[in-house]
């Protein structure tokens, strides 16, 4: 099984960033003497509020409207406070320099934006193992349509059937798969409660990814 290229998304996969977000807005539920399930949140994980909106679903549940411009800079104050000393996701940096020693091609694929992405690759020094970092607003929809895939694609002048991309939400599983990638899906704390049969293959987490020369096992 040789890959020409691999595709990683980037929260969830390379920083454990998930959790954080979720566990903010589950503080905001609560203040508001509601609950925030896993099962529901996950919907908008990987994609954005068209999605799915946690903002709509509190309101129907209180039937209020909120300030949602200082609810959401608390909240990311909240978020960066509690990533503060977070580092890449177990596995991540051994992966990589396996990769980077093969030669493999390597890209970020994200519906985050540039300034998230980029702030933390470059925090966690990662950046100089991707030869391209696609985000929101570099290609005209984001996951779970397949756009973002395909211009990470068209910068590494690869196809997609012989590529990887490997996700941990089902928004990003669906994307790359419709945009013709074989997709390794690696759940995490926050989609763990995800059914992840839509993905090629299922890991507990990159440190389980042995790859041997150019070869992955």
């Amino acid at each position: 099984m040789n890959f020409d290229a691999v595709l990683f998304d980037f929260d969830g996969i390379l920083v454990d960033t998930e959790w954080a977000i979720y566990e903010a807005w589950q503080r905001t539920f609560r203040a508001h003497d509601h609950d925030l399930p896993l099962e529901t949140y996950t919907r908008c994980v990987g994609s954005d509020f068209d999605t799915w909106s946690p903002k709509t679903h509190l309101e129907d549940l209180t039937g209020r409207s909120f300030d949602w411009h200082q609810l959401d800079a608390d909240r990311q104050v909240e978020i960066r406070a509690d990533l503060e000393k977070s580092g890449p996701m177990p596995g991540v940096v051994a992966l990589l320099d396996r990769l980077q020693t093969a030669g493999t091609p390597l890209a970020v694929v994200s519906s985050s934006n540039h300034a998230w992405v980029d702030g933390w690759l470059e925090k966690l020094r990662l950046a100089p193992y991707f030869n391209a970092v696609v985000c929101r607003g570099d290609a005209p929809r984001i996951k779970p349509a397949p756009d973002l895939w395909l211009e990470a694609l068209r910068q590494l002048g690869k196809d997609g059937t012989s590529c990887l991309a490997i996700e941990d939400s089902l928004n990003g599983v669906h994307s790359a798969k419709e945009a013709g990638l074989t997709v390794w899906a690696v759940p995490n704390r926050t989609t763990a409660c995800i059914d992840f049969s839509e993905a090629d293959r299922v890991l507990p987490s990159l440190e389980s990814v042995e790859w041997k020369s150019d070869t992955p096992v």
